[in-house]
């Protein structure tokens, strides 16, 4: 979920920001929000991917309520981050470095699903706008019917300045895309936390979006 004026365009330009410290979304608390779907939807503890996993924070507190995790995400180094950060709480977490928009890498990770549930904490509104179709059928390869899709996205709706914040997705739009693989189970608004920006705290408005794959 970059705060920047630009959305990075690779691997590469994603693992300067980890390693320069300059990663707004990464606030080393698990996602409230997250916490606050599972309980009211009562999902239970399941095979669980997790994408866009940065340094492992939700997949960790994920695999401490019981969740059987498998987290991935673009950047080499916040896997070893996150890898770390499981270790030291002496959990295990099937972390890897995987590249949503690689058929190969996709086929692969689909090889270990499907899976009943996945989360996703700003993959989808950055994806999107790179290449959505792609996305799409990375969710489906792997998804079942009846697995949940849970999706945090920057929200259109956000009056604050453009380049602040992650990108951002009307409620219109992101069902019509998502639609001819899921329907809705549970969409509202509610506010990212844990961002910050040059020292201040940011909470960018945002979608909670809960999918059943049909």
């Amino acid at each position: 979920m970059p705060e920047a004026t630009r959305i990075p365009e690779g691997p590469r330009d994603w693992n300067e920001r980890y390693a320069t410290g300059h990663t707004p979304w990464d606030s080393g608390t698990p996602s409230v929000q997250m916490q606050q779907v599972i309980a009211e939807q009562q999902i239970a503890p399941q095979k669980t991917l997790e994408i866009g996993c940065g340094t492992g924070t939700n997949a960790v507190w994920l695999v401490q309520q019981g969740f059987d995790v498998t987290a991935v995400d673009l950047v080499p180094l916040a896997i070893e981050r996150a890898k770390a950060k499981a270790a030291a709480a002496g959990v295990r977490v099937d972390f890897s470095a995987a590249n949503l928009l690689d058929s190969a890498q996709v086929a692969a990770l689909a090889g270990h699903g499907p899976y009943p549930f996945v989360f996703d904490r700003g993959v989808y509104h950055c994806l999107r706008q790179e290449n959505g179709p792609a996305v799409l059928n990375a969710l489906s390869q792997f998804t079942a019917p009846g697995s949940l899709y849970l999706q945090l996205a920057g929200n259109a709706n956000d009056k604050s300045k453009a380049e602040q914040g992650p990108p951002r997705v009307a409620a219109e739009e992101l069902l019509a895309e998502l639609g001819p693989l899921f329907e809705l189970v549970q969409m509202r608004e509610f506010r990212f936390d844990g961002v910050h920006i040059n020292g201040e705290t940011f909470s960018p408005l945002a979608w909670s979006a809960l999918l059943r794959r049909k």
